[in-house]
């Protein structure tokens, strides 16, 4: 309950923090918090010793379920947008867990890929999508209020930061519940769960259906936030990303996937503002430093001071107590 207070409290600061920082600075927590829900979704995998890079499939799939119910459908409210896309996700996702519950390692991640790129393929030849272009995506309305043109990115601020509050709640109980100690199980060794009498092909299925849930919200709310979506939200790279993401900030927590997109947007930002043509490089140098010193992810130092508890001196015994 504490944790959960904690993230509680955590988001009232930052979204009352975010409304008095500049446009560019709240903007730039929107986004990462919207990330930060999908690198969740890829959390949750990896706690099952599965690595996704197709975690991008859902990821487009929010963002052009809310584009595409405002642009054809004429419905402007954010919630229904935003669960359109996660009811949409989680019904593909229904169907692709069928075939990728069965699979592990190389090939597991070799697969999800491969449907994330089939996504992207099929987006760039379309030309009513926009084609490689894609198209705006209007801005949203809140249960029929809809908000001045200064304020409309402040409310999408609130609302990715509500949102990502409630997700880490969500998925702070789900890592700590039964199943979630069943996935580091399966993680383990899948075969002495199996002869516990439970199927590690249903559990990685949940999670993988969890996952593309929590995924399609990230999209979702990047395309409110930026008020455009293309085929890029579904190429492979945005999926690397995603695992770059997860394994910069670690596994150890829910809230160590939303610290590590915070500090990968910053970096990234200043990266390309300082060295537009070798960014990617400047990632590349901060991965490697973190592989070296911190294997387990930003969130290590956060654990390793918490269990570091100082050692209380013994003291002597006396000579009644030795007699005794």
């Amino acid at each position: 309950m504490r944790t959960e207070i904690a993230l509680f409290a955590a988001a009232v600061a930052v979204a009352f923090a975010g409304w008095l920082s500049p446009d560019w600075l709240s903007f730039l927590l929107t986004l990462a918090f919207a990330k930060a829900l999908v690198v969740t979704g890829v959390v949750v995998q990896m706690r099952v010793g599965l690595v996704t890079f197709g975690q991008a499939l859902f990821y487009c799939i929010g963002g052009y379920a809310a584009g595409l119910g405002a642009q054809y459908l004429g419905v402007h409210d954010a919630f229904v947008l935003l669960a359109a896309g996660v009811g949409i996700s989680v019904l593909v996702a229904a169907v692709c867990g069928l075939l990728l519950a069965r699979y592990r390692d190389i090939f597991f991640a070799m697969l999800t890929m491969a449907l994330s790129m089939i996504l992207f393929g099929v987006l760039v030849k379309s030309s009513a999508l926009g084609s490689t272009d894609g198209f705006n995506v209007a801005t949203p309305t809140y249960f029929g209020w809809e908000p001045s043109p200064e304020g409309a990115k402040r409310m999408v601020f609130l609302l990715t930061v509500a949102v990502s509050a409630f997700a880490a709640i969500v998925f702070h109980r789900l890592m700590n519940s039964g199943l979630g100690l069943v996935t580091e199980a399966i993680r383990e060794n899948e075969i002495r769960v199996e002869y516990l009498g439970v199927s590690p092909r249903a559990v990685i299925y949940a999670n993988y259906l969890a996952a593309a849930a929590v995924s399609a919200l990230g999209g979702g709310l990047t395309a409110l936030a930026t008020g455009h979506i293309d085929p890029d939200m579904a190429f492979w790279t945005t999926s690397g990303e995603f695992v770059f993401i997860a394994i910069l900030g670690g596994t150890g927590h829910v809230a160590a996937a939303f610290v590590a997109a915070i500090v990968f947007a910053a970096v990234r930002t200043f990266a390309i503002q300082e060295a537009p043509h070798t960014w990617q490089l400047t990632l590349g140098v901060v991965l490697l430093v973190l592989i070296i010193f911190l294997p387990k992810g930003l969130w290590s130092l956060v654990s390793r001071k918490k269990h570091a508890a100082p050692v209380q001196p013994v003291a002597p015994a006396t000579t009644s107590e030795a007699a005794a």
